[in-house]
């Protein structure tokens, strides 16, 4: 029964990412978070992991000055809807398909490293999250869990892989193998992390997780890089912290304790560092690749081939002219390049590209967005810009810092609900009817122009 058929009969609605409102409001019970409303979600992730501050950072800072990051958000406040009135769109839906894929919606967990050390379930909390909620997982190659586990926590749920391109032939071969048996169905290249950029943040406190041996579990997981480094994994090895050796690791994460811990002699703290360290020099060596190159992993990646990091028009095309199936417009939640155009507006100059727009329209390439999304009018904005889907990042992360997998899911549940709800209070009832149909939907106010 529709949502419409429901209310003329005086019967309850079926569920939809907007009924979600209604449980909060009839459930009395305010979120686990703390707040729906991202700024606030923000100071409070603050403030719950001020013992850990050094972590909470880690996630939150950005590179250089953070004008990158600040730009991103800026960018969404350029853009007004104009509601349109008396148009039925009682009954509402936000499905997306990509790759021949529908999804109930827009939105995927973004490829984020180190969930571990915000939780100690780390990733196993964002895979029973998207899980529960039908949304899909990427999994980020710097896990603290490996890509095996995150994919039993998933079950059943969409899951793609996000891959670091290691600089070993075949261990980039026993990551993609290893990500095919597991479930994962599409693979998102990032290009713009080949070495990590200037971040004040960490630098102030020298603090870099993988050197210690954290985010590296998909690494000390895999058998072809464990065999590089003379190690054979058992399934007896036990780690001081309990379950597959350097699987679990102590949380909260204290490197000061993991240095002193090397200094008394800690063998395992010794050899978790040294592989910390050959692993930084797989996926982030410095070493950058070519679009010669890529033909590589297109050829042993049979599934849907996306690049992340791509800001401008003729990376764009390029990417599909040597043969992947999408890009991710983004510019890594402005944590690499300190002044980069916001992902917004590269967003807009790249879907307004004829190429790029005839190439969509036919099925043959999708565009999918990353960078600065906080809220449900800035994934609406996004799609009539011409992005099929967006990643939502730091936002579920500090859900995760505070609820676990019950964070996630509010914070998910949220911005899907906000999303549905504007979508239908600006007078649409689907994506397709706002798909790339900016003008139809919203105008362009410069910056400054009420001030």
């Amino acid at each position: 029964m529709s949502f419409k058929a429901a209310l003329e009969a005086d019967q309850e609605a079926p569920e939809s990412w907007s009924s979600y409102m209604t449980t909060v409001y009839r459930g009395r019970k305010p979120p686990t978070i703390g707040s729906y409303d991202p700024d606030k979600l923000e100071a409070k992730a603050r403030e719950v992991t001020k013992k850990n501050e050094a972590a909470f950072l880690y996630v939150f800072g950005s590179a250089g000055s953070c004008s990158t990051d600040r730009a991103n958000r800026k960018a969404f406040e350029r853009w007004y809807f104009t509601p349109k009135m008396l148009v039925d769109t009682s009954d509402r839906n936000l499905e997306t398909t990509l790759f021949g894929t529908k999804y109930k919606s827009p939105l995927l967990l973004a490829p984020i490293g180190v969930h571990g050390l915000l939780h100690p379930d780390g990733e196993l909390c964002a895979a029973t999250a998207a899980k529960n909620m039908d949304v899909p997982l990427i999994m980020s190659t710097a896990a603290t869990r490996s890509l095996e586990d995150a994919a039993k926590a998933n079950g059943d749920g969409p899951r793609w892989y996000q891959l670091y391109w290691p600089r070993s032939e075949p261990l980039t071969l026993s990551l993609l193998s290893r990500a095919k048996a597991c479930g994962y169905t599409a693979c998102i290249v990032t290009l713009d992390t080949m070495c990590m950029g200037w971040r004040p943040y960490d630098l102030d406190t020298a603090y870099l997780p993988f050197n210690h041996g954290v985010g590296i579990q998909v690494g000390t997981s895999d058998p072809v890089f464990m065999k590089s480094q003379g190690t054979n994994l058992k399934a007896d090895q036990q780690s001081p912290y309990g379950g597959h050796e350097y699987d679990k690791l102590p949380y909260p994460f204290n490197p000061v304790a993991c240095d002193d811990a090397r200094a008394a002699g800690d063998e395992f703290h010794t050899g978790l560092k040294n592989l910390g360290r050959n692993w930084s020099r797989q996926i982030h060596s410095g070493l950058f690749r070519t679009w010669d190159e890529l033909a590589f992993v297109r050829k042993h990646w049979e599934g849907p081939l996306i690049l992340k990091g791509i800001l401008d028009v003729e990376d764009a095309v390029k990417a599909m002219e040597v043969g992947c199936d999408g890009v991710v417009v983004s510019n890594h939640g402005g944590r690499q390049v300190d002044g980069a155009i916001p992902a917004l507006m590269a967003l807009e100059k790249i879907c307004a590209d004829p190429r790029i727009r005839k190439a969509q329209q036919e099925s043959k390439f999708t565009i999918l967005f990353d960078s600065g999304i906080r809220r449900g009018s800035d994934i609406l904005k996004a799609i009539a810009l011409g992005a099929q889907a967006v990643l939502l990042g730091r936002p579920y992360m500090y859900g995760l810092a505070m609820s676990g997998a019950r964070g996630i899911e509010e914070v998910v549940r949220g911005i899907l609900c906000e999303t549905e709800l504007t979508l239908g209070l600006c007078g649409f009832k689907s994506l397709d009817e706002i798909w790339g149909k900016r003008e139809k939907v919203m105008e362009k106010i410069e910056l400054g122009y009420y001030n």
